[in-house]
């Protein structure tokens, strides 16, 4: 009987090069891997050409979905080489780390120890492991794996070994005891190279280790094969990940000759593709550079440091945002693993990956825009699919401006970008439901159970709307209704309504019936309504900018629910506008919006600015009125001698003590006016004239009417009458 324990270093291409070559020499009768024991069964899968690395092993656990972890695999991994040595050869294989049922009952870290190879690298005065790697371990004629059991055995000399790493090897150890009793004769072990010296014969005592393991607390836990990304095994966290440069061993491991070469070739098809000038003469100076370099430094072969800085040099000219692009688009790299098919999946998972395919939705890790037509049966149902699992807390897509010109709302358009995080997200959201549609129906009956706030309600309703959850709507309207019945807060209902009214035109593009909602938003409305002239009474300058914005929002909405709906709206604008004692920056607001729709004529806009900012009204009162009335737009100023004339004589007439105080109101309002804007007001303010036209006096003036006025007039005068 012969074991053979094969130290590597997860994810190392070099290491992986070397297993692979000592597999086929040793031919073991079973490999054992440092993995979760539960995907024993999935091994299978990897004869299926389909599942294609990078993937992951996927565990969680089943009462507890956040406690998950992952064990990625890429095609340089030693743990894959050893997978899918033992497959084509027909070789039994058993993972043999702590059960991950225990590692999540301990609220352990599910995984690997920290890279060992690190600290031999630094001894060595190498900076990057794998490079040490290659140029003291692969190259060399003698058994490396040897070395490094004897290199592990040295740095853990003495080194106490933590609670989690004693509980691990001692299962480990124990798998290789059973393996053993059950009469294999040549054993191969594969795991990370800091454990090879804790499976080194002689063992410690059988009854020492269950001493460790017993009573170990444990959760029923599940598994699946999950598609990876280069750029997650580039992420920081999870089981052996934190590789910062997955395609440049990609390319190490699958190319056999002329590595530099062929990497500094394709880093410039990177470059052209972005029409950056890079010639055949380029590639070759690169090339020259990163082979003097690697000689200069006593190195085997150019490696990743060689050929960053002839990238650099030679083929970006220096330009570190060209670099850059090199690194994300190559060094990393968004290559992305399947699955097959037919692979174990939860149901939830088996929906979404059946409609994706239906809708023709590729799960792609690279941001690509999708421009969505509504009216056609595929856009719309692409669209729900979106929405329902932005519902389920799986932003597969997420709503961007388009690239193209419209301004119908029958048009939608995504960035999409598939995370593998998103598959534990499916597993999670699998207890609402079997299906997306019935999951995302679930969760909007969950949301509005709980009398959340208002404006959750609404939200959680106009989401179902753009879902398309029919089923779920009416629970939906029904708390909707309910929760603006029992509001008192008119800013409440205010902040609620503009997603309301905006769910109202879903039925003209999405076909959906929307006419119970409607009538709930015109109740609400007219609660606004009523509720409004209350709302501002007595109230602050802070909360009056607060109750401004709100009006801003209920205004630009009203419109969706046709000509009646707006002319209540600004029939009661018209009736707060008239109270006295207003908030300037109310007034002001209140003042602009009726001269936009015609409600309040030119002449009454003249005379309220022109008494808003009158000499004895205090310059900060006068500057909040000005913000209020002339915010969002400049036009009227352009186009209005009279108005540009009221606001240019109170500025010349504000004291100099006062300036400081009204200049950060001004700032605000005229800062937010494009460039045209504010040139066109300064070239219309410089050509003013001083000459002030006489008042006019209205047709129809009612002289007996101005003889009652006298009097009083004389009286405050000190005048006879």
């Amino acid at each position: 009987m012969r074991t053979r324990l094969f130290g590597i270093r997860h994810h190392g291409p070099g290491s992986a090069r070397a297993l692979a070559a000592e597999l086929v020499a040793f031919a073991p009768d079973v490999v054992l891997i440092e993995g979760p024991p539960e995907a024993d069964a999935l091994v299978a899968l990897a004869a299926d050409p389909a599942l294609r690395p990078p993937v992951a092993l996927l565990a969680y656990a089943v009462d507890e979905v956040s406690r998950a972890a992952f064990w990625p695999f890429a095609v340089f991994s030693p743990e894959w080489q050893a997978i899918r040595y033992a497959v084509a050869a027909g070789v039994p294989v058993r993972f043999c780390d702590l059960p991950a049922a225990h590692q999540f009952a301990l609220a352990g870290r599910a995984g690997g120890s920290a890279d060992p190879l690190e600290r031999l690298a630094a001894v060595a005065g190498y900076d990057d492991p794998e490079r040490w790697w290659d140029d003291v371990i692969e190259h060399r004629r003698d058994p490396a794996f040897d070395v490094i059991a004897d290199a592990m055995a040295a740095l853990r000399a003495g080194e106490p070994t933590g609670e989690h790493d004693a509980r691990r090897e001692a299962y480990m150890r124990g798998v290789l005891r059973r393996t053993r009793k059950d009469g294999y004769e040549r054993i191969a072990v594969v795991c990370g190279a800091w454990h090879v010296p804790a499976l080194t014969d002689p063992l410690p005592p059988a009854s020492r280790d269950q001493a460790l393991l017993r009573g170990l607390p444990k959760r029923r836990t599940a598994c699946a094969w999950v598609p990876w990304t280069h750029g997650r095994l580039a992420a920081t966290g999870g089981y052996g990940a934190g590789v910062t440069s997955p395609g440049w061993y990609h390319h190490l491991f699958t190319t056999e000759r002329d590595v530099t070469a062929r990497w500094l070739a394709a880093v410039a098809g990177v470059l052209r593709a972005e029409d950056l000038p890079v010639s055949t003469a380029h590639v070759i100076e690169a090339v020259r550079l990163a082979e003097t370099l690697a000689a200069l430094r006593n190195r085997v072969s150019a490696g990743l440091a060689e050929v960053t800085e002839a990238t650099l040099s030679v083929l970006c000219g220096g330009n570190e945002v060209q670099l850059d692009l090199v690194t994300r688009k190559l060094v990393v790299g968004e290559r992305m693993g399947s699955v097959p098919d037919d692979a174990p999946l939860t149901p939830l998972a088996a929906d979404l990956a059946a409609t994706a395919r239906r809708l023709r939705l590729k799960r792609d890790p690279q941001p690509r825009e999708l421009d969505l037509d509504l009216r056609s049966p595929g856009g719309l149902d692409r669209s729900r699919l979106l929405h329902r699992l932005r519902l389920l807390g799986i932003p597969w897509g997420r709503p961007a401006a388009s690239t193209r010109r419209s301004t119908g709302t029958f048009r939608e358009t995504w960035e999409l970008a598939w995370q593998p995080e998103f598959e534990v997200d499916l597993v999670a959201a699998g207890v609402h439901g079997t299906t997306v549609a019935g999951a995302a129906t679930a969760r909007v009956r969950a949301a509005v159970t709980d009398a959340p706030a208002l404006s959750d309600v609404t939200a959680a309703v106009e989401r179902c709307l753009l879902a398309d959850l029919p089923d779920a709507l009416p629970d939906a309207l029904a708390a909707l209704d309910a929760r603006a019945a029992g509001d008192a807060d008119v800013a409440h209902l205010m902040a609620a309504f503009p997603a309301l009214a905006r769910a109202t035109r879903y039925g003209d593009v999405r076909g959906t019936d929307t006419g119970a909602l409607r009538a709930v938003a015109e109740r609400v409305l007219a609660r606004i309504c009523a509720g409004l002239p209350p709302a501002a009474h007595g109230i602050d300058e802070g909360e009056a900018a607060r109750l401004a914005g709100l009006v801003d929002g209920v205004h630009d909405v009203t419109g969706l629910l046709g000509d009646e709906a707006t002319g209540r709206w600004l029939t009661a604008l018209g009736r707060l506008a008239e109270r006295p004692a207003l908030p300037p920056l109310l007034a002001g607001r209140l003042a602009r919006l009726l001269s936009d729709t015609d409600r309040m004529a030119a002449d009454e806009v003249e005379r309220r600015l022109a008494r808003a900012l009158t000499a004895g009204t205090p310059a900060a009162h006068a500057g909040a009125y000005v913000e209020g009335f002339f915010a969002g737009g400049a036009l009227l100023l352009v186009h209005d001698d009279r108005l540009l004339r009221v606001v240019d004589r109170w500025l010349a007439e504000v004291a100099a003590d006062q300036f400081d105080e009204v200049l950060p109101l001004l700032r605000r309002t005229f800062g937010a006016f494009a460039d045209p804007e504010r040139r066109a007001i300064g070239e219309r303010a410089a050509a003013l004239t001083d000459d002030v036209p006489a008042p006019r006096v209205a047709d129809g003036l009612d002289e007996r009417r101005a003889e009652l006025v006298v009097p009083v007039f004389a009286r405050l005068l000190g005048v006879g009458s």
